[in-house]
């Protein structure tokens, strides 16, 4: 008996957010073990890459449970140094890291690959729960809170912006509702919105600049070839840390060709992504082909990972593609309530980010399947084949349920009042 008491409270915590992850998890080995079929076909293994997938999520289990049996006041404690090991972590991605379909964004440690930028959006998300938390007033943030946010974000945003600019921006999208949420005066947050407008348009126009759309191009003699073959030799620091110009431009100038293309006229070699994105999802007949059955994935090269949900779409139907976004959306709301409860502005504020990081990354990566939004290359959590952003997102899911048993609950008969003393 005291055993079984004792299993169990390692697996407390909210249960509706227990039954999402499960779904999440299940979905996840179903839809992975169908998209794999490229991976399959090169190894010639048709279980290694759901066993392998399978595996992380085993390991990201056993990381949510330890994390969530760690009382929230100690996250406090991990933030200072999850800042420092980001911030050299994406230096280190900068100066020798390895590039995987033409983004530098991971390392290697003892044969290990790891993106340090996922381990850098949940210290960031610390961070800024750490702060508003500690500079609450009754009339809401203090000022300065405002300003130590930035500078937290001037060191880590940038060096993510620089091979990711899409987690960049949802990164930064979600600071700025927690800062919301966190009571910083509005008046700072408009001037920001306005330096950020001004930003946003100056950095599309200097990637339209500088960027190169090599899809619009002619053929090139062969001395021309030549002279470009000599600069890709000479790329200075400044090449370097604009290198995904090109990339970004090409989406930006496909995104906005709203020039409708005969279906004779296509080509699928060019826009072979979208296109078979495109297929997967018409050729659903809302009802879906049901799991497994699933024919654009041998032709999609990421439909384990980027366009999963197209993949979903294609095989579970309308209703299924439904369900997988209600989810999230659950995920979401119950966190919210979850927070709402909270006694402290810490805990509150801590599982918000965390839960707005995932739903706004889901959100996203489902906007680019079904062709609202320009490709990124935006897993969907905890359903994409990934490595880091598997353990990592079980991470964030640890600490939400963690904060769900072992936060101190606001006293519901009394009014609420801002509690100073234990932020």
């Amino acid at each position: 008996m005291k055993e079984n008491l004792t299993t169990s409270n390692k697996f407390k915590g909210d249960g509706v957010i227990w039954t999402v992850f499960f779904f999440l998890c299940i979905i996840s080995i179903i839809e992975v073990f169908s998209a794999s079929s490229n991976l399959s076909f090169k190894t010639g293994d048709y279980l290694k890459p759901v066993i392998k997938h399978c595996l992380l999520l085993l390991l990201g289990v056993f990381a949510m449970v330890a994390t969530m049996n760690v009382k929230c006041k100690y996250f406090k404690i991990v933030t200072p140094f999850a800042l420092i090991f980001s911030f050299f972590g994406l230096i280190a991605v900068f100066a020798f890291g390895e590039v995987t379909n033409g983004s530098q964004r991971w390392l290697s440690l003892f044969g290990i690959q790891f993106q340090p930028s996922e381990l850098a959006k949940g210290a960031l998300i610390l961070a800024t729960a750490q702060i508003l938390s500690a500079m609450q007033t009754v009339q809401g943030a203090d000022r300065s809170a405002f300003k130590y946010i930035l500078i937290v974000c001037v060191f880590i945003v940038p060096l993510i912006m620089l091979e990711n600019l899409s987690t960049a921006a949802l990164l930064c999208l979600v600071i700025f509702i927690m800062m919301f949420i966190g009571k910083v005066p509005k008046v700072q947050l408009g001037r920001l919105l306005g330096v950020v407008a001004i930003s946003a348009t100056l950095a599309v126009s200097g990637i339209m600049l500088i960027g190169h759309d090599k899809s619009k191009d002619d053929v090139k003699d062969e001395k021309m070839s030549m002279v470009q073959e000599v600069e890709k030799k000479d790329d200075t620091l400044l090449d370097k840390i604009f290198h995904r110009a090109d990339t970004w431009k090409a989406r930006i100038d496909k995104f906005l060709d709203n020039k409708e293309v005969p279906p004779e006229d296509v080509d699928l070699d060019k826009d072979a992504q979208e296109s078979h994105a495109k297929i997967a999802i018409a050729s659903s007949n809302i009802v879906g082909k049901g799991p497994g059955n699933s024919v654009e994935r041998d032709f999609l090269s990421q439909a384990f990972s980027d366009f999963i949900y197209a993949i979903i779409i294609e095989e579970m139907g309308i209703w299924g593609a439904a369900f997988v976004c209600f989810l999230y959306i659950v995920l979401l709301f119950r966190t919210a309530s979850i927070a709402n409860r909270c006694a402290n502005t810490f805990p509150a504020l801590l599982i918000m980010g965390f839960a707005l990081l995932l739903a706004t990354q889901a959100m996203f990566n489902m906007a680019v399947a079904v062709g609202l939004v320009p490709v990124t290359g935006q897993p969907l959590p905890l359903i994409s084949k990934g490595g880091t952003s598997t353990i990592v997102n079980c991470v964030y899911i640890g600490i939400i349920l963690s904060v769900s048993h072992s936060a101190k609950k606001r006293d519901e008969s009394l009014t609420p009042a801002t509690d100073t003393s234990s932020r």
